[in-house]
């Protein structure tokens, strides 16, 4: 009996490891599967962002998950928790759909938007890639004109925009009253 003692501590430690990795997978609103990118921690680190010369576009995902239904985009996103996804996050998470299919040659058939409160699926269909794509050329023609315009007067949104310093029309510190 002895003899059988480290193999079950083995199998004991390796449940209670498996166990231990569910709970921190729900407590992050992943779905099950394999988790194969994380742009949130040190690994699994892209080498280099996704990248669709058709659609001249590029990003990477928060996490990418592996699971019988195929590759799984998740974008987190903090703050107020809607009580539906925001449209340009259901667009960046149409992104990453399309981005993955060109990339992995696996159409996903869904993404996933996590808020600090609830979680949503989106659907990546025909349709809201073809909004996409219209999208994207809408923004790109937007662009070569110079008629593409900052849409919003929240300053702390301006200030954490990664475009700031570029932005000719970045909101401007207020002058303090005296």
């Amino acid at each position: 009996m002895i003899p059988m003692l480290p193999s079950l501590l083995l199998l004991a430690l390796a449940f209670l490891l498996l166990w231990l990795s569910t709970r921190q997978r729900r407590g992050l609103g992943l779905p099950e599967g394999r988790l194969v990118y994380e742009d949130s921690g040190d690994q699994r680190r892209l080498e280099q962002p996704l990248f669709a010369k058709d659609l001249n576009l590029v990003g990477k995902p928060d996490y990418m998950i592996q699971n019988k239904q195929g590759l799984i985009p998740v974008e987190v996103k903090t703050g107020r928790t809607p009580q539906r996804p925001f449209e340009s996050h259901v667009f960046q998470l149409a992104a990453y759909c399309a981005l993955i299919e060109r990339n992995f040659e696996q159409r996903p058939p869904y993404g996933i938007i996590r808020y600090p409160e609830r979680n949503f699926t989106v659907e990546f269909t025909e349709t809201l890639e073809r909004q996409l794509i219209n999208l994207l050329a809408e923004i790109q023609t937007a662009l070569r004109l110079g008629e593409l315009h900052r849409s919003h007067e929240v300053a702390a949104r301006c200030r954490a925009c990664g475009y700031v310093q570029l932005c000719a029309e970045r909101l401007r510190p207020q002058a303090a009253v005296r």
